[in-house]
């Protein structure tokens, strides 16, 4: 019998299992698909920043980066984040930037003539920049199988090809079955992204979180030479960023119903291509590449954090990220290890983002959502 379930191979499953065979703890991970990193994790645009609002996301961000970058396998690049910020933005941001200042992490103020000197664009309506730059990009791939690599290393035990079908509480353990057994343990946690509301439904717990569909288009290579950091135009959500020869880029739908949709919203190019252009009039010179084109799952809460820790009696979850599990996994990890051997994430206070909140109406205010 294992110590603790953990259900989903994502970047957040992988690395929670690491920390908690690294503690000692008798680990099995099962998972729906045949691989890993199959569902959010691998369709990530790799983004890791510290640029959020809210305390709890910079630090959960900036530990999480502090780890890959000592991991070769994540392939950290530090290519910063750029946010162009638009004058009606400007109270807000600078409030962000002075919680970001006070906690250490490294964030700079940018005149919009500094920040044209990393990406050109229409300085109409802006304010001003931030730049972050220990921002960049990892590689979700890699980072997910180097945690599943040392979590073996260490005991833990994979299992491809087993969706959890359905589970209960019954003396202290929880008892699970997949299509090719039953299990259980005293612990179970759910880093199943988009899936943890279908999951926990199954376990007869009510989870709050769904999937949507987002889409990242990409360039033909383009003409002329460029390395741009992840650049986000803040009024409209509109963001690009290099990758080798190509531009990604991309903007949230706000109208894109939660579910399960597939495929590429090609529907969804003009409005994109339109807020790009008004700020980005280069982007002209650019022709799309459709087969470079690729669509994921964010997976939403109700104010797009994520819920962490225990949701009932031995159930935890580390989902509902909202396009940030990738860049915070590193830290999550450990704090789901915390929680199951001291009852309680000590090296961070994760209350904020327990589910309890949406009971009581205390959602978080986190203004760093793209």
């Amino acid at each position: 019998m294992a110590d603790v379930l953990v259900v989903g191979a994502g970047i957040v499953g992988a690395a929670s299992a690491y920390r908690l065979a690294e503690a000692g703890l008798k680990v099995l991970l099962l998972e729906k698909e045949a691989t890993f990193a199959q569902g959010s994790t691998g369709r990530s645009a790799a983004g890791v920043r510290v640029q959020f609002s809210e305390p709890l996301n910079v630090l959960l961000s900036y530990h999480s980066i502090l780890e890959y970058r000592r991991i070769p396998e994540a392939g950290y690049r530090p290519i910063g984040y750029l946010f162009l910020v638009p004058e009606v933005l400007a109270e807000a941001q600078e409030e962000a930037l002075r919680t970001q200042k006070a906690l250490g992490v490294p964030v700079e103020r940018l005149s919009l003539e500094e920040a044209r000197e990393k990406v050109p664009f229409l300085e109409e309506g802006l304010a001003f920049a931030t730049f972050g730059p220990m921002d960049g990009v990892i590689d979700p791939h890699g980072a997910t199988a180097f945690y599943l690599k040392e979590a073996r290393r260490l005991g833990a035990e994979v299992r491809f090809s087993e969706p959890l079908l359905g589970g209960e509480r019954q003396g202290g353990l929880w008892r699970v079955e997949t299509p090719k057994g039953r299990y259980e343990a005293p612990f179970l946690l759910l880093s199943t992204g988009a899936w943890t509301g279908e999951v926990g439904r199954r376990l007869g717990v009510e989870i709050p979180i769904w999937p949507v569909r987002r889409v990242v288009y990409a360039t033909a290579p383009a003409p002329f030479p460029h390395a741009f950091p992840l650049t986000i135009d803040l009024g409209t959500g509109f963001y690009l960023r290099s990758e080798g020869e190509r531009l990604l880029f991309g903007r949230s739908n706000p109208e894109e119903p939660p579910g399960f949709t597939e495929g590429v919203d090609w529907a969804w190019l003009g409005p994109t291509l339109e807020a790009g252009l008004a700020r980005f009039p280069f982007l002209s010179e650019l022709s799309l590449d459709r087969r470079a084109s690729w669509w994921g799952y964010y997976e939403v809460t109700p104010d797009h954090n994520p819920i962490l820790g225990f949701v009932a009696e031995g159930l935890l979850v580390a989902a509902g990220f909202s396009g940030h599990g990738v860049q915070q996994a590193a830290m999550v990890g450990r704090l789901m290890a915390e929680e199951v051997l001291l009852g309680r994430a000590r090296s961070l206070d994760i209350t904020p983002f327990g589910l309890e909140r949406f009971l009581k109406g205390s959602l978080v205010r986190e203004r760093g959502i793209v």
